[in-house]
């Protein structure tokens, strides 16, 4: 695991109480985890531990930009993010992470491996759609929109006035109306 030795904390000579660890993420991280959804990474993430007697209290707060594929036009864009994550650990008889904001360790750990923590903060703090903002603006050019334009269902005209309706119609709308 020498590729996360950045990412791991002695806690055991740690005094008591407040300590920041500033990360700088790019695609580099992503790669030792074989994850390529994002084009490029540019994140900050701060983490504040706090050691208590007892347990230690993790604070992570990530934010960046990562470069990623529009869900609509496969077009790439900047998506902006900000996020959070928090857990406790605690030290126990065996470890244990069935709980997702707790995390027990045996007694006799002296470090721990922040780089899985980090890792889900910045992919849950991603959009589950991402969308490109020329989409929802209009102001993005691109030739897959413009299909999608063209394969759209297209609006029914209203049906002309001389047509009949059937008259069984009229009788259900008076029911409608005679309820309010």
């Amino acid at each position: 695991m020498k590729k996360f030795k950045a990412y791991e904390i002695q806690f055991v000579g740690l005094k008591v109480g407040r300590h920041h660890y500033d990360y700088q993420i790019d695609n580099a991280f992503f790669e030792l985890f074989e994850y390529d959804e994002f084009n490029k990474v540019d994140v900050k993430v701060d983490l504040s531990l706090e050691k208590k007697s007892t347990m230690l209290e993790l604070d992570f707060k990530v934010a960046g930009v990562v470069n990623v594929n529009c869900d609509v036009t496969n077009e790439p864009f900047d998506q902006p993010i900000e996020g959070e994550l928090s857990m406790v650990i605690k030290f126990g008889e065996e470890y244990n992470d069935e709980n997702e904001e707790l995390l027990i360790i045996p007694h006799g750990e002296y470090k721990i491996q922040v780089q899985q923590y980090i890792y889900e903060a910045i992919i849950l703090s991603v959009p589950y759609k991402k969308i490109h903002p020329g989409v929802e603006d209009g102001s993005l050019n691109s030739e897959i929109l413009d299909r999608l334009e063209e394969l759209a269902p297209k609006q029914k005209e209203e049906k002309d006035s001389d047509e009949e309706i059937d008259p069984r119609w009229n009788e259900l709308k008076k029911l409608l109306n005679d309820n309010k």
